[in-house]
């Protein structure tokens, strides 16, 4: 892939230039702030660029808003050394977020994500006209932030199979493994109410991977999901809303 590099630290963009030339991908440009950025993807046409958030002139977050608006945008990897500004950078719609400093595999696997993106998926993503304070204010989110032993991830929400409540956290069982979130089932059974549906107390389950209900001895019943192995009890109180549901599958 061909990729342009973003960060106003010489040696930050040096070390960057060395691990993706290692992981067999081209820089064809770089740039040390979010102006000089927009120019090197509009000559470049870039398939990524990975860019820095504090810089001068113009930082990576209004870069990357700025970015999005292209005809054809590069996917964006955040590579920063602030963990803070995650909720914002993935408002732009950026595909990775990582932090400083990056350990090759976790490069790695951000470009590997980059590749499974075709122009096609970055042309339908919104493009985005208001400012970051209000972007995605009153839409449903797509992805799921956590932040795991890699730094910051995004978690695409058509991934995940369930959310279970785990003492403070909520576990996020999706399709490569499984992350802790700092949010409650209420916030998420209200934001996502029209693809995921409460089957207990402690869990919600998506219903695009809800494949079918098992009757136990004692006769409770349990949920099996497509793709995986786990089966999740459903408490007597919840079982006659999940079969409507079911049969308007």
């Amino acid at each position: 892939m061909d990729i342009v590099i973003c960060d106003d630290e010489a040696l930050a963009r040096e070390r960057l230039v060395r691990m993706v030339t290692h992981l067999g991908h081209c820089v064809v440009a770089q740039a040390n702030n979010g102006k000089q950025a927009i120019a090197a993807v509009e000559k470049f046409r870039p398939d990524v660029i990975l860019l820095d958030i504090r810089m001068p002139e113009m930082n990576g977050l209004d870069c990357a808003v700025q970015l999005s608006q292209l005809e054809t945008p590069p996917a964006i990897v955040f590579c920063t050394a602030f963990d803070q500004y995650a909720i914002d950078a993935f408002k732009t719609h950026a595909i990775a977020y990582l932090l400083k400093p990056i350990p090759l595999e976790d490069l790695q696997h951000a470009l590997h994500k980059a590749t499974r993106l075709n122009q096609a998926q970055l042309q339908a993503l919104p493009v985005q006209t208001q400012d970051l304070n209000s972007l995605t204010q009153h839409t449903t989110r797509q992805n799921i932030v956590a932040r795991t032993h890699r730094g910051v991830e995004l978690i695409p929400v058509e991934d995940i199979y369930y959310f279970f409540a785990d003492q403070k956290y909520v576990m996020v069982r999706h399709k490569h493994g499984q992350v802790l979130i700092d949010e409650t089932l209420k916030e998420l059974e209200n934001e996502f109410a029209d693809v995921f549906i409460r089957i207990h107390r402690n869990a919600l389950i998506s219903l695009k991977h809800l494949e079918g209900l098992e009757m136990l001895d004692n006769g409770q019943y349990q949920v099996r999901c497509r793709e995986i192995d786990e089966k999740l009890l459903i408490s007597r109180r919840h079982l006659p809303h999940i079969k409507e549901r079911m049969q308007k599958l």
